[in-house]
Order: C-alpha cells, then structure tokens, then sequence
C-alpha cells in the first residue's frame, strides 16, 4: 500500500501538474485529511472514475458549479457562465488525466490497475457515497476564489486476494 504521505505528494504533484499544463493556472494546495466515506458536495458536480486490480477503489474530483465552469473555461479555451454537457465532458476529463495519472505512478506500489470511464454527476441537493466504510483520502486545492477537491479511496480486492500479496511484495522492493 502507498503511504499517506506519498500519496499526498503524488496526488499534489500530478494536480498540480495538469492544472499547469492543460488549463495554463496554478493551485494552492490546501491540508490533506482522511475521512470515512465522506459525502460528495451537496450542490455542485462530482466526477467520479473507479479503480481495479489487487486493489481497488475510486478517485473524484468534486467542486462546484461556478468552478467547474471556471476549470472548463481554462480547459477548453470557452468561456461558461453556467454548467452545460461541454463543462460536464471537461470534468470528465479532468478526472481522468488526474487520476489516471495518479494509477500510473501508483502502480509502482499496487500492482497492475484498470481504469473505468468518469461518471459525472451534477445537481442541487444531492449526496454520493460508496457501500463500504472505507477511508477517504481528501487533497483540497484552492483556485481564483474557487476549491477542487481531488478524493481517493483504495483497498485490497478481497475478491483478488491472491494478487495482493504479489504486488505488496513489489512495493517492498
């Protein structure tokens, strides 16, 4: 299993990264936390791409409306005063080059991932959660008046427990 702290720096790193390149913008990154099974935002948009092999899981990104327009804007050279498909398909991406990122640099650790295509949520009132009880890593970044919050969950695969073993041992090396 990666470590709290290198998956902080990892999921910082890559953030970071891809908001300087792709959308041309810093971000301030804010104190990481755990919490169980926190609760998507109550307005706004989650985005959501799961993870599968030895261990498995789910990465977000979760922020409002205002800034994921802002975010889209910069992504794709546009500018939105309001969420429509294009911004939702920006998030989707987004989602997916940052945690995508994040499988590749964390499979050094856990042993070969898949990666499945974003879901992206978007609404007033609502509330996403996982069946399991699992921990929640919660990496806060501050933009233009705005927050991203990039999440992270990951597990063994009880139903692979034979490959859990295999790729603890790697990360041991």
């Amino acid at each position: 299993m990666m470590q709290f702290e290198h998956m902080v720096n990892t999921v910082t790193a890559i953030t970071q990264e891809v908001c300087q390149t792709m959308l041309g913008m810093e971000v301030e990154v804010g104190a990481a936390y755990v919490d169980r099974n926190p609760p998507g935002p109550s307005h706004g948009i989650i985005s959501l791409i799961g993870l599968a092999g030895a261990w498995m899981g789910t990465g977000s990104l979760c922020c409002s409306g205002d800034a994921a327009c802002k975010l889209s804007s910069r992504f794709l050279m546009t500018e939105f005063a309001e969420v429509n498909e294009e911004v939702l398909d920006a998030m989707a991406e987004l989602t997916n080059m940052i945690i995508g990122n994040f499988k590749t640099a964390a499979e050094e650790h856990l042993g070969p991932l898949g990666l499945s295509i974003p879901t992206v949520i978007y609404g007033m009132s609502f509330s996403a959660r996982s069946a399991g009880k699992e921990e929640w890593l919660i990496v806060p970044f501050a933009f233009e008046g705005h927050t991203l919050d990039v999440r992270l969950c990951l597990t063994p695969n009880r139903g692979l427990s034979h490959l859990v073993a295999p790729a603890a041992a790697q990360a041991a090396r």
